[in-house]
């Protein structure tokens, strides 16, 4: 079973590098021997690839997220499967990382755009109109569409959600740099 305090903490260390060098994460030590970062797909646990660099944020500022990522309980209950990041209505929204695009179009009451990076993860960005078509390839960085409005975001922010072998991951994990814990002294 969690515990009450690791369910407060947990979201406020997923922030805490968003506060500190405008969202690279905490400088380095320069006493501390240094270590390569490890993320979580090199340990096993779903994440990008060890090599991959850290994504670009979608409206092209420090993330400034206004809706947190919840895991839902189980594969169908509620929860929010990705996080939410303020928007200008009509500003550019950006590639995060290169991939495909894989689905572009109306779901119920909003558009989205969702871009295949490789064979086990989708990023998935609404309300974003596009003029994308599917399968075309995009950049880390490249205009793919506009905020558009629809869904529990309106114009005031836009949705973003990543699957690992079709299950929801937090986003956070692929623009974040990992925190390195190092024994006391």
């Amino acid at each position: 079973m969690t515990s009450p305090h690791t369910l407060l903490i947990a979201p406020l260390l997923a922030v805490l590098p968003l506060l500190t060098n405008a969202g690279g994460g905490a400088a380095p030590h320069p006493d501390l021997p240094q270590r390569p970062l490890q993320s979580p797909a090199a340990r096993g646990s779903g994440g990008p690839p060890a090599a991959a660099p850290l994504w670009v944020p979608p409206l092209g500022v420090p993330l400034d997220v206004s809706g947190p990522y919840r895991a839902p309980p189980n594969r169908y209950g509620a929860g929010h499967r990705g996080i939410d990041l303020v928007a200008r209505p009509g500003g550019a929204v950006i590639a995060p990382a290169g991939g495909s695009v894989s689905f572009v179009g109306s779901v119920v009451d909003r558009e989205v755009v969702s871009i295949r990076i490789d064979g086990r993860t989708v990023y998935s960005l609404e309300p974003v109109s596009s003029e994308l078509a599917v399968g075309a390839a995009v950049v880390s960085g490249e205009t793919i569409g506009g905020v558009a409005g629809g869904g529990h975001c309106e114009e005031e922010c836009v949705h973003l959600g990543v699957r690992v072998d079709g299950e929801y991951v937090n986003p956070l994990r692929y623009f974040l740099r990992r925190p390195v814990l190092l024994p006391l002294e």
